[in-house]
């Protein structure tokens, strides 16, 4: 079927038709999250039997992918990804997945500088509007980037992919090759984790550094989302929001009247982010609501564009520190988890920002088959990798506790990161602090 509506002839097809274009050897690109095609998967899966060496880049999966579900041996299928979902770190564990090392904020110069080819780029969008445009959603990141350099251009509409306000979320009729009819179907959700005590203790302790004024960024997890819950429950008001991910506890503040965006430099009164993921409620806040940018990944990520706004409060997780100020917020050992994501740019442009303030977070502790062990340690595990360097690090904050490392030799760092720890390991650190010569004897 052709539709010639504005111009330029739309090829729609079925999702085994579009699936038909893949050839062995070539580099797909299959967006991120909800922007993930589905209908086109199914079809591609079903020609495992019959093609081999094909390559698909992705990132945070938001539902089971036919392609890794068709081929567990991963003898057709190389998936390549930017940032893990729990199932992505579940095909990556089984060896389907692989992640690619990155500052998510790079990314869309790493597709126009470094990344060879983009032979078939597959996303979703929303239906075409009267003006022969179609919207890819509130998740912009690199995907107008893909869309320059593919070769082909595949949509999958979906009849309710919010349409969102930006200069580079809408996709002219003119650059699509061809049009799949998507399933009408919700957008998928990420469900937010319930905060526990410890959570709840450390997001008081951030609350309170959080200003008038001040300028967001909020991270994955339910620290992050514990914050934003205290912060409408403070007096704190005159908010502005200039964010990577933009969540359920942030679009809340926005809706309680606590965000203006009135102080900000950049997008002033309006709430900027990347890519938003939570509810359905949070997605329909966003549909045509032009209180809200949504902006290129390398638009809200690179510090120097974060530095722009005064008092920016970055807020992030970690899951282990070194006694140097270390955090390793990506992997377990050799195990991958996650990605670096835009956390260390972040740091970084919070740190620059007049009166910026970053808050690396974490519980003291976690359990493991039953035994208790600290996230505060002498060195971390071996194969862990370091996602902000000590040199970057500003404040720690744990339920004990709250310390800026800046400035602190590493004997200082060391004693204020202990204070930070679970008191049943605070004796071991010290001794193991001195043993490894991080608290020379002559010192404190």
């Amino acid at each position: 079927m052709q539709s010639t509506t504005g111009g330029k002839t739309l090829r729609i097809v079925t999702p085994e038709q579009a699936a038909a274009l893949v050839q062995p050897g070539q580099w797909l690109d299959y967006a991120t999250g909800f922007n993930q095609p589905d209908l086109f998967d199914r079809a591609l899966a079903a020609r495992a039997g019959e093609l081999h060496d094909v390559n698909i880049r992705n990132c945070l999966s938001m539902r089971p992918r036919a392609v890794l579900e068709a081929d567990p041996d991963s003898r057709v299928f190389r998936v390549f990804n930017w940032h893990f979902s729990g199932y992505d770190r579940k095909q990556h564990d089984a060896g389907r997945v692989s992640y690619i090392p990155c500052n998510l904020g790079e990314i869309p110069d790493y597709y126009r500088r470094f990344v060879d080819r983009v032979d078939i780029a597959v996303m979703k969008a929303a239906p075409m509007d009267a003006d022969g445009f179609f919207n890819i959603g509130p998740l912009c990141l690199w995907h107008p980037a893909v869309i320059e350099r593919a070769k082909v251009l595949v949509l999958e509409v979906a009849p309710r992919m919010p349409c969102v306000v930006g200069p580079e979320v809408r996709v002219h009729r003119s650059h699509v090759d061809f049009i799949i009819e998507g399933e009408d179907g919700p957008m998928p959700e990420l469900p937010n984790a319930e905060a526990t005590e410890v959570d709840r203790a450390v997001a008081r302790l951030i609350a309170n550094e959080v200003e008038d004024g001040a300028c967001l960024q909020v991270g994955i997890g339910g620290m992050p989302n514990a914050v934003t819950t205290l912060l409408l429950h403070s007096g704190v008001k005159d908010l502005g929001i200039h964010t990577e991910m933009l969540n359920d506890g942030l679009v809340e503040l926005y809706r309680a009247g606590r965000v203006s965006g009135a102080r900000k430099a950049t997008d002033r009164g309006l709430v900027t982010y990347s890519f938003a993921l939570g509810s359905q409620a949070t997605y329909a806040t966003l549909h045509d609501n032009a209180d809200f940018m949504c902006r290129t990944v390398d638009a809200t990520n690179l510090p120097d564009i974060i530095a722009a706004n005064d008092r920016v409060v970055a807020i992030n997780n970690t899951t282990q520190i070194d006694l140097q100020g270390q955090a390793a917020s990506e992997s377990d050992g050799h195990r991958h988890i996650s990605g670096t994501g835009g956390q260390l740019q972040f740091v970084r442009g919070a740190y620059a920002s007049k009166g910026g303030k970053s808050f690396i977070c974490l519980a003291s502790t976690y359990e493991r088959k039953g035994v208790r062990k600290s996230r505060i340690v002498p060195a971390l595990t071996t194969g862990n990798i370091v996602t902000t360097p000590r040199s970057d690090m500003m404040y720690v904050v744990t339920e004990y506790g709250i310390a800026n490392l800046k400035g602190m030799s590493v004997p200082e760092r060391a004693k204020a990161l202990i204070g930070l720890a679970h008191p049943d390991f605070r004796e071991d650190l010290s001794r193991e602090a001195r043993e490894r010569g991080i608290i020379p004897r002559s010192l404190f």
